[in-house]
């Protein structure tokens, strides 16, 4: 689509340039179609780089423990199935360093008007919306891993437990304006019900 020309929905701009922020939908509209489930006219917020870090260390506590499990069969039986085994572990580990790094640069957050949008996934793509309304409570935490790269995470909290969202990799600051805006948020809309 030239840039320009409208988009999907009567009224909306074309494609913005690369990097320009989009505006906040507040309509219906979410996305393009049922394969297009993240819409691109929605400013997404993306979550801290960092935590990219976390998860691959958490990922290198698991391989060690594959490999020490591995390499210890391996040198008390001397079978060649233990060798086949650590190649796995280690083609894996290479393989989940590197979807790591893409799926957290796939996790982003938008606020609109009267819900909050969380995307998140590579080969499953996957869209939450949570009505302010709906929301019970909102969690902020943070272990110690997160809590060594100054990160926390915002869980939210519906009637079902299905449709529990969470927004990970979040500074401090803005985990807590995030926390507090959408209790404000949830209750204002709690009362206009």
């Amino acid at each position: 689509m030239p840039a320009g020309a409208p988009g999907p929905f009567a009224g909306a701009p074309g494609p913005l340039p690369a990097g320009a922020p989009g505006p906040l939908l507040t309509g219906a509209a979410v996305g393009h179609g049922p394969l297009e489930p993240w819409p691109d006219t929605v400013r997404w917020q993306p979550i801290s780089a960092d935590l990219i870090w976390v998860e691959l260390i958490r990922l290198a506590f698991v391989v060690a423990l594959g490999l020490a499990v591995t390499a210890i069969g391996w040198a008390l039986s001397g079978h060649w199935l233990f060798g086949l085994a650590l190649a796995v572990v280690v083609l894996l580990g290479g393989w989940r360093a590197v979807a790591i790094v893409r799926a957290v640069r796939a996790w982003g957050y938008a606020e609109r008007e009267d819900d909050l949008l969380v995307r998140h996934g590579l080969l499953v793509r996957r869209l939450s919306i949570v009505p302010y309304s709906r929301m019970q409570f909102v969690d902020v935490s943070a272990g110690p891993l997160e809590r060594a790269f100054d990160l926390a995470t915002v869980q939210l909290h519906t009637a079902a437990a299905a449709s529990d969202a969470r927004v990970p990799g979040l500074r401090p600051a803005e985990a807590s304006r995030l926390r507090d805006r959408l209790t404000a948020l949830g209750e204002d809309r709690a009362e206009g019900l």
